[in-house]
C-alpha cells in the first residue's frame, strides 16, 4: 500500500472516487432550490409627521382644512415594518380632483404602501373648504412706529415701491381683506430718512391675519424724516404790580433759550416762548421756578422750567423840574409858539427804583407835543413823555400845553 501511495495516477483515481461518492450521496432536484417556509414575526409601529399630499385643481381652486402632516400606524412582519420606517417610500394623500366647490369630509388614503401592511391613519379624515381661487390688485399701506423717531423728528409722507399688489386666495377670503401693509420695524431710534424691504401682510376688519398669496411678497418703503425742532428765546412777561414802596430792577432767567417741537407750519409761525412772572406779591430779592409756555400746538419744549431771579429795591420819587417841552410834526411852512407853560417846560414826578431813580435828570426824559395835522391858529394839545426804562410813567404838573400855528 505505502508503494500504490507512492505513486501520483493512485492518488488521482482515489481522489476522483471519493469525489463521486459525495456527490452521490447529497439529495437535489435538478438545479432547483428548494423554499422552506418559516414564520415571520410581526409588530407595530407608529411613524409621526407623515407630510399629507392634495391632489386638486390648484390653477382654479383653494383648498383649506387639510393639516400638513398626520401620524400613521402600521402592523405586519417585521422587516417590513423597519424597512417602511426607515425609508418612508409611502405617500399619504386626499384625493379632491372631482372635488364640488363648499365644504366636505374626505378620507386619507395611503399608497406604495406593501400590501402585506395594514395602515391606520391619525386622523382618518378631515373636514375640507374648497374655494374659488380668484386674483385682485390692492393697494399697499405702508406702516411705521413714530415712536421709534427721536425727539424733535416727525415722519414725513411715505413712498412704497410698488405702491400694489396682486392678493390670490378664495373667494370668500379675498372678500375679507380690509387691510394690506407693509410694516417698516426699526430697533433704535431714528432721525434720518429710512429704505426698507417690508414684507406685505393682509388682514381683515378685526386684524386677523389671511392666508393668500401675495405677489411681490417684499416692497420697498421709503419714509423721510423731517426735523420738527427750533430754538427760540425765552420771554420774560411781568404780571401784576409790585406791592406799595417795591420797583422791580430786573428779572433774570437762567436759561434764555428754548427747544420746541411741533409740526412745520406751528414752527415757521412761532418765534419765542414765554415765563410769566407775577410780581404782586414780591417784596424782596427771590428766585422763582417756573414753567415755560408754549402756544397751540407745540408738542415739546426743553426746558420745561426755568429758574427766574427777581432783583428788587425799595420805591423812591423825585421830581425833575424844568423838562423842555418839545415840538413834533409841525410841517415846515408853518412856525408854533407855546404860550402856556409861559415858560415852555414842566416838571416832572418819577417814582422807582432808588437805584435808578436818583441818577436821573431831565437829558433823561423826552417830553413833547405832537402838532401832526393841525392848521393856522390857536390849539390846546396834550403834553406826552418818554421815559427811562426801570421807572413808572412819570407824573406832569401839567397835562396840556397851549399853542399858536403861523405860517412860517
Amino acid at each position: 500500500m505505502d508503494k500504490l501511495f507512492d505513486k501520483p495516477w493512485f492518488l488521482k483515481l482515489l481522489a476522483l472516487g471519493l469525489a463521486l461518492l459525495l456527490y452521490t450521496s447529497v439529495p437535489h432536484n435538478g438545479n432547483k432550490f428548494i423554499d422552506v417556509n418559516v414564520p415571520g414575526e410581526e409588530t407595530t409601529a407608529t411613524i409621526q409627521a407623515i407630510p399629507v399630499t392634495v391632489y386638486y385643481d390648484t390653477k382654479n381652486l383653494v383648498v383649506s382644512g387639510i393639516p400638513n402632516t398626520v401620524d400613521i400606524t402600521i402592523k405586519g412582519p417585521i422587516s417590513l415594518v423597519e424597512q417602511a420606517k426607515g425609508l418612508k417610500d409611502f405617500e399619504v394623500y386626499v384625493d379632491l380632483t372631482n372635488a364640488k366647490i363648499g365644504s366636505q369630509t374626505v378620507k386619507f388614503k395611503v399608497k406604495n404602501l406593501s400590501d402585506k401592511l395594514k395602515a391606520t391613519i391619525t386622523p382618518d379624515s378631515v373636514k375640507v373648504n374648497v374655494q374659488e381661487k380668484i386674483t385682485k390688485e390692492f393697494k399697499v399701506e405702508p406702516e411705521f412706529k413714530s415712536s421709534l423717531l427721536e425727539d424733535g423728528y416727525t415722519p414725513g409722507q411715505p413712498i412704497v415701491e410698488p405702491g400694489k399688489v396682486k392678493i390670490t386666495g378664495a373667494k370668500n377670503v379675498i372678500d375679507q381683506i380690509a387691510y394690506v401693509k407693509a410694516v417698516v420695524d426699526e430697533k433704535i431710534p431714528v432721525k434720518d430718512t429710512i429704505t426698507k424691504e417690508a414684507r406685505v401682510q393682509v388682514f381683515d376688519k378685526d386684524l386677523n391675519k389671511l392666508d393668500v398669496q401675495i405677489e411681490p411678497a417684499y416692497v420697498k418703503v421709503t419714509i423721510p424724516i423731517k426735523n420738527t425742532s427750533k430754538t427760540v428765546p425765552i420771554n420774560v412777561i411781568q404780571k401784576g404790580t409790585p406791592p406799595a414802596g417795591v420797583s422791580i430792577d430786573s428779572i433774570q432767567l437762567d436759561t434764555t433759550q428754548a427747544t420746541i417741537i411741533g409740526n412745520e407750519d406751528v414752527l415757521n409761525s412761532t418765534d419765542n416762548v414765554r415765563v410769566e412772572v407775577d410780581v404782586s406779591k414780591i417784596t424782596d430779592n427771590t428766585t422763582l421756578t417756573l414753567p415755560v409756555i408754549i402756544s397751540n400746538g407745540i408738542t415739546k419744549v426743553t426746558p420745561q422750567t426755568v429758574k427766574a431771579t427777581v432783583a428788587v429795591s425799595k420805591t423812591t420819587q423825585k421830581t425833575i423840574s424844568s423838562v423842555p417841552i418839545n415840538i413834533r410834526g409841525l410841517p415846515n411852512q408853518y412856525k408854533a409858539v407855546i404860550n402856556d407853560p409861559a415858560n415852555q417846560t414842566v416838571n416832572l414826578l418819577v417814582t422807582g427804583s432808588g437805584s435808578v431813580v436818583n441818577t436821573l435828570t431831565p437829558n433823561d426824559f423826552n417830553v413833547y407835543i405832537d402838532l401832526s395835522n393841525l392848521n393856522l391858529g390857536n390849539h390846546n394839545v396834550n403834553i406826552q413823555v418818554d421815559g427811562p426804562p426801570g421807572v413808572k410813567p412819570p407824573q406832569l404838573d401839567k397835562s396840556t400845553a397851549t399853542v399858536t400855528i403861523n405860517n412860517a
